[in-house]
């Protein structure tokens, strides 16, 4: 099976001491990538990322989202830096906008998030490729600050964006996108579109990578998955799939509040174009309509329990790498 880069999350709410045995296993199980995540106030991408790398041989190392308003341009660019020049080759940072809320709580709000994420990308990947930046914007205020030691290999820097103008942003100035989980097909399809007219906008011609978050239920009854698509379609966010918007709309109000009660009432057809669930072949079928509809990378998201994590992504390994 010809496969895209498959790479797995260390998810946030695993404890760091696990991160780099976590990686190794990756590594073993022929994995291309190990993504690691910031959300608050769990750990640090910047240092996770480094143990990770640390901890491998090849292995890429991704940083899935470093939330652009948290983060003073210059001092990431420096951060960043260290990291390629150590493990060249090999991480592939992303920033985003940051949940609203955790922004607000520390401090970090400004009155347009966009303004923030597209100064920050611009910034930091002009300091990466070794540009001398003065820059007083919105946002970023840097004055004639020049990298010491750039990286020989300027990282792709990806944005970790959701909505419309916010992809048309990621195809203006970054070299890449992250879709989170339940991207279904027509969705990643849209994203592209947006992202491709972001890029024409700036006259773009470069590669533009797209990866894909996606969650990983190596079992038929998908429950881990379900539970997961359930609090996700109960969260103040639209599905990414219009078509489904009435039907789960319906679900949602049906269930209460009651999670457990929307898990069991998903479809099985909403819960396969969410998320890559079952036997090989449905998860080899569901990985390919994730790269047909335009997904460069996918990045398996997996159970919560720590071991049916590692029992799911041996599986997958097993059957959509080594197979």
């Amino acid at each position: 099976m010809d496969n895209p880069p498959i790479g797995v999350m260390f998810r946030c709410d695993s404890p760091p001491e696990n991160l780099p045995a976590y990686a190794q296993l990756a590594e073993r199980l022929g994995y291309d990538e190990l993504w690691v995540v910031e959300d608050c106030f769990f750990t640090g991408a910047i240092s996770a990322a480094a143990v990770a790398a640390a901890s491998t041989e090849s292995l890429k190392i991704g940083i899935g989202i470093l939330p652009a308003a948290f983060r003073n341009p210059a001092l990431a660019a420096m951060e960043l830096s260290n990291l390629t020049r150590l493990f060249p080759g090999r991480i592939l940072p992303g920033f985003g906008h940051g949940v609203p809320a955790w922004v607000r709580q520390v401090g970090a709000h400004h009155p347009s998030p966009l303004a923030v994420l597209e100064e920050s990308i611009a910034a930091v990947r002009a300091l990466l490729h070794g540009e001398t930046v003065t820059r007083h914007g919105r946002h970023v205020d840097l004055d004639d600050v020049t990298l010491a030691f750039p990286p020989a290999e300027p990282p792709l820097i990806s944005a970790g964006v959701r909505n419309e103008k916010s992809l048309r942003l990621a195809g203006r100035v970054a070299d890449g996108t992250i879709l989170a989980e339940g991207a279904a097909p027509a969705y990643i399809a849209w994203a592209r579109e947006r992202i491709e007219e972001g890029r024409a906008e700036a006259g773009r011609t470069d590669p533009h990578r797209v990866t894909v978050y996606a969650h990983l239920d190596f079992d038929d009854a998908a429950r881990s998955a379900r539970t997961e698509l359930a609090a996700q379609f109960s969260a103040p966010v639209q599905p990414s799939d219009p078509a489904d918007a009435e039907t789960l709309a319906g679900l949602v109000s049906d269930a209460g509040g009651d999670l457990e009660k929307l898990a069991a009432a998903l479809p099985d057809e909403i819960v396969d174009r969410y998320a890559i669930v079952g036997d090989a072949q449905t998860c080899g079928a569901a990985l390919h309509r994730l790269t047909a509809a335009g997904a460069d990378a996918v990045v398996f998201v997996p159970p919560r329990d720590p071991d049916l994590s590692v029992a799911h992504l041996t599986l997958a390994a097993e059957a959509l790498i080594g197979g």
